[in-house]
């Protein structure tokens, strides 16, 4: 697998706390990777790291097979969650100026902002000032400014911050549309559920220490809890006699005189095993299993406790 970037055992101390310990991650070429982690967990300050913002006490940045230098500056775009436009200068002329820093030519920068805030329905807005944009307007805008000059890694931090649900499925489909144009974004987030829509790999960093990286679909194939849910009717007997040693109950719970229960199948006892015993003393409406979600999996690594367990 190539990898466009890689942390090599990368440590960082502040004033004798240890923001970063010893982590290593590698996001594959063309991927969208999530950052993952609690708030102080260390994420900002490795992006920070990335975008060579400061640098790290030990270890080494890799982007592209070579130890990042200041030169790969330009082949990175950066989308902090603290937003930064200047209030008081108008939008287009302060995304010319934004985008010429990063190399475009004015020609070049005019047309594909045009192109840009077409798009996203921004061109009536082009002369106007910055502070007379909504919040969501101006992510738009700092978004843009991130994406034009097509980078080759993508850093969003909490790209999703402050959006309606349309916005957020908008900026989705780009996001999907970039990484298939080729472009390799990290997408660092608190919300589990677009890591399950959008990531192929995560890497979990938890009090400075990386604890979990992998596939996604990987990493919940291994977190499988054997846990199932079912709804029964017209139960013959106690749920403890129905239920030997292969099952754990974990709840059970009737309403309108329908049981729904919570069973952790143990050992190398299979759904069979459980299907097989539920038949005989009851009516059985419904059986599925519980699929671990990645938040399942973040409290889980986090806490040492899983939700499915509850």
């Amino acid at each position: 697998m190539e990898y466009l970037l890689r942390a090599e055992h990368v440590t960082k101390e502040y004033a004798r706390h240890r923001a970063l310990s010893n982590v290593s991650m590698h996001v594959p070429e063309q991927s969208i990777f999530g950052l993952l982690g609690p708030n102080g967990a260390g994420k900002t300050t490795l992006i920070r790291i990335i975008n060579q913002i400061i640098g790290a006490d030990e270890g080494s940045i890799w982007f592209n097979n070579e130890v990042l230098k200041p030169k790969h500056v330009h082949e990175i775009g950066y989308l902090p969650e603290e937003r930064g436009l200047y209030k008081k200068m108008k939008v287009g002329e302060q995304a010319l100026y934004l985008t010429r820093l990063k190399g475009l030519k004015g020609h070049e920068a005019r047309k594909k902002l045009k192109e840009w805030f077409e798009r996203f329905e921004l061109t009536p807005w082009w002369d106007k000032k910055v502070e007379e944009l909504s919040k969501g307007m101006q992510q738009k805008v700092q978004f843009i400014i991130t994406v034009l000059h097509n980078p080759r890694l993508l850093i969003f931090d909490e790209p999703f911050s402050g959006f309606d649900p349309i916005n957020v499925n908008i900026l989705k489909e780009e996001i999907l549309k970039l990484q298939r144009n080729g472009s390799t974004i990290i997408f660092s987030t608190h919300n589990m559920g677009s890591v399950e829509e959008l990531c192929d790999n995560i890497a979990l960093i938890n009090k400075s220490e990386k604890i979990l990286e992998g596939e996604v679909h990987q990493i919940k194939k291994a977190f499988k809890s054997m846990i199932y849910e079912a709804e029964v009717d017209q139960l013959q007997k106690p749920l403890t006699e129905i239920l030997d040693r292969r099952f754990t109950l974990i709840r059970s719970e009737k309403q309108n005189g329908i049981m729904t229960i919570r069973v952790q199948i143990n050992g190398h006892s299979t759904t069979n095993d459980l299907i097989e015993a539920l038949l005989p003393a009851a009516q059985v409406l419904s059986f599925k299993e519980l699929t671990p979600s990645m938040n399942d999996i973040f409290i889980k690594k986090v806490t040492g406790k899983f939700p499915l367990e509850k």
